[in-house]
């Protein structure tokens, strides 16, 4: 007879890739942010990549060009948005980003 606890697996150390929200993946996707990042920091800076206005710019075209209204789409437009930019200017938003830290 095997003991209740047998078989059974060590909770995970750390959280899986689906329990990371979505712009914390989209951040550290394009470099903006490292995986370690607390979730609540992530969004903070989600948020100021969100209102630069490079960013805006471009999230306001493929608004346009995909009639995007809800919610999630923000995420979405947001992703494309950064996506779309060049490794310049995603190098150009990271400065940005850490002056507006200090």
């Amino acid at each position: 007879m095997k003991h209740p606890r047998q078989g059974k697996r060590a909770p995970p150390t750390h959280p899986s890739a689906l329990a990371v929200p979505s712009y914390h993946r989209i951040l550290v996707k394009h470099g903006l942010i490292g995986k370690t990042l607390s979730i609540r920091d992530a969004y903070e800076v989600f948020l100021k990549v969100g209102a630069d206005p490079e960013v805006q710019k471009l999230r306001r075209k493929v608004e346009r060009g995909t009639k995007i209204k809800h919610v999630p789409a923000l995420y979405l437009a947001t992703a494309m948005a950064l996506q779309g930019m060049t490794k310049q200017e995603l190098e150009a938003l990271k400065l940005r980003m850490k002056e507006k830290r200090v």
